[in-house]
């Protein structure tokens, strides 16, 4: 049966104009769907064993078409656009109405679909405007989160960045304690969420007493995805065998004497400057883990 590619297309388009027009409340709904309907139909069309012209020629053709009969909106870029957000949806990428057709653009930029499939998740769970899902983008979260979809059911370690990214208007060269921690505090929303999924802030410079002493820990968080505290500690050294013992002293005592019964078991993360992976390859203790900072002006 002969199928009028270009008919069904513009059919879709056609529609697609007029029912935002009518139900703007909506009309993100009837992007995604029409995005989808026409970049399917492309895929046919461009596939098609009947067919004469195949790729790019046809995308252009439809382009010079549909520019002609409706105006403005219709390039061979946006065609390609709707071809290629078709085929990311078939490979696995969710179509979620809680993202625009913006969101889906900035997603089309990437080559691996696990990389978008992490984007389109990160944007519904922490409902990213386009914005923010760009400037996660551009900072690498993905590759910095180290995210492997065949975790069924990752453990906290595995949505913590590495490295960090601390932001700051100032000029910082090599950075103290004291000063690294004052910079997380200017910006501790932002320090959350560089942290990775479901960190809620607690207390910083935590005090706590063990025997006839006082610590600190630098920073106590709770994380709401795994129901457990988190104790963080700030290194600006390289990782370092004594600070295992550290954290695990203050992870002992807030299960002691913080942790209800119905929380998971906290767990610890030092944040230092420089990584030692044959301090961690030796420790046995899967409650600690660890990653980098960078300051960045």
């Amino acid at each position: 049966m002969y199928i009028n590619y270009y008919d069904e297309i513009k059919e879709i388009l056609v529609k697609n104009e007029a029912y935002k027009r009518v139900k703007d409340y909506s009309k993100n709904k009837s992007d995604l769907n029409s995005y989808y309907e026409v970049g399917r139909l492309i895929v046919e069309a461009q596939g098609g064993a009947s067919r004469a012209k195949y790729g790019n020629e046809l995308i252009k053709e439809y382009s010079e078409k549909l520019t002609k009969e409706l105006g403005k909106g219709y390039t061979v870029s946006a065609l390609k656009r709707m071809r290629q957000f078709y085929i990311i949806i078939q490979k696995g990428a969710t179509m979620s109405h809680q993202l625009t057709i913006s969101h889906y653009i900035e997603l089309l930029k990437l080559k691996s679909i696990e990389e978008i499939k992490y984007y389109v998740n990160i944007s519904i769970v922490q409902n990213l405007s386009v914005r923010e899902l760009r400037t996660r983008i551009k900072s690498s979260e993905y590759e910095r989160i180290g995210y492997k979809e065949e975790l069924k059911e990752p453990k906290i370690n595995t949505l913590i960045k590495n490295p960090i990214i601390i932001k700051t208007n100032e000029e910082t060269k090599d950075v103290n304690e004291y000063t690294l921690h004052k910079l997380i505090i200017e910006n501790i929303g932002n320090f959350l969420k560089e942290l990775g999924i479901g960190f809620t802030y607690v207390d910083d410079e935590f005090k706590i007493k063990i025997g006839d002493r006082y610590n600190y820990i630098d920073f106590l968080l709770f994380n709401v995805k795994y129901n457990c505290y988190v104790v963080v500690e700030l290194k600006v050294t390289e990782m370092k065998a004594e600070y295992i013992g550290q954290v695990t002293k203050y992870i002992n005592y807030i299960d002691k004497h913080i942790k209800e019964p119905f929380n998971d078991k906290t767990v610890g993360v030092v944040i230092c400057r420089k990584e030692n992976k044959f301090v961690m390859e030796y420790c046995t203790d899967q409650r600690i883990f660890m990653t980098t900072y960078e300051i960045i002006n």
